[in-house]
């Protein structure tokens, strides 16, 4: 790889100390390499719906974009230049992570293996979430974890009707719905009790948060099925909102008899793996608390 491009959480990486070094380090080389900084931005571009990253100043013939944080940054990453299709490597300035997968410590080595083309890349399906009201998109994004509808306020239950490819499954009573990938079952979907399933499959998995039932299943399906779970009205009368979240950042409220339609989207986050550390290692030092 020649040409790079960093994105930094700037609360873990104060004063762009560590990008400065890895864009020495790598300009040493002859390689050529970006740091995005967003103060740089105006106030109007601060507006928009990206988070750390304008796709418009990633240059079309970078190669690999260096995302410097945790898992949260490379997830907001991932879903600001999903279209770009540029494999991400990411460089954990915190605790343990999933997907952030260089330490801070290996940053030099890592950057010795991406130059001389030792990696290997991952293929993470990402979600496509369309909220719909009378027959109209109010909004659609995509997420690489997962879409979530909750309740906002009122603390009271909400009653979801489920449907796959069109077909009525279930009417169920609970505190919120997760919808997410194999990426994001080690996520909110774990915390409330989902399966967790391995980053490469490519599968859609539905899980209830607090459900009043006496059963609190998972449903796992095929990635091609498309689900659409639509928000009853509620059961005081009254017209509650909802919210609709895409990985736990961009949010947007609903109402009752709004739909939510997921399918798996089109889009991939490229995800560069440099050690041989497995999934289920990664999983194990979590489990025991080895963080």
């Amino acid at each position: 790889m020649e040409k790079y491009c960093i994105i930094a959480n700037v609360e873990k990486d104060k004063d762009f100390l560590v990008s400065k070094e890895i864009k020495a380090y790598l300009e040493a080389y002859g390689k050529s390499c970006k740091i995005l900084d967003r103060s740089n931005q105006d106030i109007e571009q601060k507006n928009k719906v990206y988070r750390y990253t304008d796709p418009v100043q990633i240059e079309e013939d970078t190669e690999c974009i260096l995302v410097l944080g945790g898992d949260g940054t490379l997830i907001q990453a991932a879903r600001d230049l999903s279209g770009k299709d540029i494999p991400l490597l990411g460089v954990n300035l915190g605790t343990l992570g999933y997907l952030a997968g260089v330490e801070k410590q290996h940053i030099l080595s890592a950057l010795d293996q991406l130059m001389e083309d030792k990696y290997t890349l991952e293929q993470r399906m990402m979600l496509e979430g369309t909220l719909m009201r009378n027959g109209t998109v109010i909004k659609k994004d995509v997420a690489l974890n997962d879409i979530v509808i909750s309740r906002s306020g009122v603390l009271r239950v909400i009653d979801f009707k489920l449907y796959v490819n069109g077909e009525f499954l279930s009417l169920y009573a609970a505190d919120g719905m997760i919808i997410s990938t194999p990426t994001g079952s080690t996520a909110y979907n774990m915390s409330a009790g989902g399966p967790i399933i391995s980053p490469n499959a490519e599968l859609l998995l539905i899980t209830p948060i607090c459900p009043h039932t006496i059963n609190n299943r998972s449903i796992i399906l095929s990635a091609e099925d498309k689900i659409t779970i639509e928000l009853c009205k509620d059961r005081s009368g009254h017209k509650e909102e909802r919210m609709v979240s895409f990985d736990g950042d961009n949010s947007q409220k609903a109402y009752e008899q709004d739909s939510i339609e997921i399918c798996r989207s089109t889009k991939y986050a490229r995800i560069i793996k440099l050690n041989k550390i497995s999934f289920l290692e990664i999983l194990r030092k979590k489990m025991s608390g080895n963080v």
